[in-house]
């Protein structure tokens, strides 16, 4: 295997980035290719605590290429804030080990502007989103008349473009009462990020073709989860990319046969951030002790996490629809103080069970939980290296996940730390 490529199959959160920056050791390249700055990815190293939300986790590690795809919607400022951020650690951020796809989309001031007002403006019915412009830069995407990198070492042809954009922002701007923009006050903004932009762009798929053909190992880094995809997601409470294992190809720039493995994080437990539906949400103190112990926050917004029983049948279907060949299964030690754990092995609907997550959200909204209730183990698992370290009511508990969701789980996560994982299998 010389391609692997990293998701989540939950509602994100699932702690993607341990497991990137854990297998990033072997890789050559890691790669992010959707989202933006809204995703949250923490790893520990060494007992220090690193949070990232742009680049991608491998650029902690010495000696590593990474690269943004072009499937992400970039924002100059949050860029610069990490780069700082991760400066200020001993971790440093140049055009040698980072490259960001000349065609990515720039995420402008306009964007956060707007993200803010129509949550303002939605009140109760309101999504959850991060309000850092991610939607409305991916809509001007689509809308073809977005502002990519490459426009920036052609600004002084720009300004048609800048003109198109605002022909539409200023529209929107005045329905919610937000001051009207000028030509030159993007074009202005544009200038000001230019000198610390420019250096990092490249041609990012003719790198990863050569890196193809030099077999080089390359680790693609997903964010959100798979239950907030645009079309397979709970939606429309869902992020505004396509979060599936395809987006890989697509966000940047390889084909479909670049890709050899598909790796699923799972948290053994579930959670999510903002609003939607989440049939195995816990309301009582079960739920408050997974919040309190998985220390459940969000990375990006600090909001709270709701917290619930693992679903295998969301998963499940989020495996099956996506492709992925093994599981990750992550923050087993959270569990390790109860004394019983169930999981949701089918859903209630209007009296009869199902095997699956309706796509409609009416229906979703009626879906009651069916539980299988397990023993809990009792015992620390922090610091198990081997699957024969871990109590046999933990092991019970995993097999019986594995035989629910029809896929293997390879890799067990039972702590932050880099140290405190369990492969059953060989990864690159």
């Amino acid at each position: 295997m010389t391609s692997i490529v990293i998701v989540g199959t939950q509602w994100g959160d699932e702690g993607k980035g341990k497991i990137v920056d854990v297998l990033s050791d072997k890789a050559d390249v890691i790669v992010r290719f959707q989202g933006g700055h809204n995703a949250g990815h923490t790893l520990v190293i060494d007992g220090q605590t690193i949070k990232l939300s742009l680049l991608p986790s491998g650029i902690v590690r010495e000696n590593k290429l990474t690269i943004i795809g072009n499937g992400v919607v970039l924002d100059p400022q949050a860029l610069s804030s990490e780069i700082e951020y991760l400066s200020k650690i001993g971790i440093k951020v140049t055009p040698k080990n980072l490259k960001i796809a000349e065609n990515t989309t720039i995420i402008l001031p306009l964007h956060k502007d707007l993200d803010l007002a129509r949550e303002k403006r939605a009140g109760k019915a309101k999504i959850g989103t991060t309000g850092r412009g991610i939607g409305p830069a991916y809509e001007d995407k689509v809308g073809r008349r977005s502002i990519k990198l490459n426009d920036l070492n052609n600004l002084e042809n720009i300004k048609d473009k800048i003109a198109r954009i605002l022909d539409h922002h200023n529209i929107l701007r005045e329905a919610y009462e937000l001051d009207m923009l000028s030509l030159e006050d993007v074009y202005q903004y544009l200038l000001e990020i230019k000198k610390d932009i420019v250096p990092f762009i490249a041609n990012t798929w003719r790198i990863l073709r050569d890196m193809k053909q030099n077999k080089k190992k390359v680790l693609f880094e997903g964010a959100q989860g798979l239950l907030l995809d645009v079309d397979f997601g709970t939606y429309p409470y869902v992020t505004s990319s396509n979060t599936m294992p395809g987006q890989a190809s697509i966000g940047s720039g390889v084909g479909p046969k670049y890709l050899d493995q598909i790796i699923g994080i799972t948290k053994a437990y579930t959670t999510r951030v903002g609003s939607g539906p989440f049939p195995t949400e816990l309301f009582d103190e079960a739920g408050k002790r997974l919040g309190d112990i998985g220390n459940e926050f969000g990375t990006v917004t600090g909001r709270e996490r709701r917290c619930g029983w693992f679903d295998a049948v969301l998963v499940r279907q989020t495996a099956q629809i996506s492709g992925i060949d093994m599981i990750a299964l992550t923050k087993l030690d959270v569990l390790d103080t109860f004394e019983k754990i169930n999981i949701c092995v089918g859903y209630e609907l209007d009296g009869k069970e199902i095997d699956y997550l309706p796509l409609s959200e009416s229906l979703q909204d009626k879906i009651i939980p069916i539980y299988e209730e397990h023993d809990g183990w009792l015992t620390d698992t922090s610091s198990a290296n081997e699957l024969g370290d871990l109590p046999s009511n933990a092991r019970s508990y995993i097999k019986r996940i594995e035989e629910i969701i029809s896929t293997p789980i390879r890799i067990i996560s039972t702590s932050p730390k880099r140290e405190d994982i369990i492969f059953l299998e060989r990864i690159f």
